[in-house]
């Protein structure tokens, strides 16, 4: 018995095709990486003009906070009885208070 001949390697359309899937991958690789650095390195830059949460806020006795909203100098706190609470921000004192009706 013979011994088969050793085959030559790959032909020479999947030696492209190979190399195209690894360059392919590469670029998706680098792609990648590129993404997420400018995306960690715009992060810092986008929250900075965000208003800061206040400390504290001082409701009034006997209401409870339902839920919260902010603009560039105030803050509104919406209560339990349906009532918006809108402060100011430097001061933290009450601005103005708005009813909320359920409806005609």
């Amino acid at each position: 018995m013979d011994k088969a001949p050793e085959p030559d390697g790959l032909p020479p359309s999947l030696r492209f095709l190979r190399a195209l899937v690894i360059l392919l991958t590469l670029t998706m690789i680098v792609g990648v990486i590129v993404i997420v650095a400018v995306i960690v390195t715009r992060m810092p830059q986008a929250m900075q003009g965000l208003p800061r949460m206040p400390e504290a806020i001082a409701l009034p006795d006997g209401t409870r906070a339902t839920a919260f909203t902010q603009g560039p100098d105030w803050y509104a706190v919406v209560t339990a009885d349906d009532r918006i609470l809108i402060f100011d921000r430097a001061s933290g004192a009450l601005r103005q208070t708005i009813e909320v009706s359920a409806g005609p």
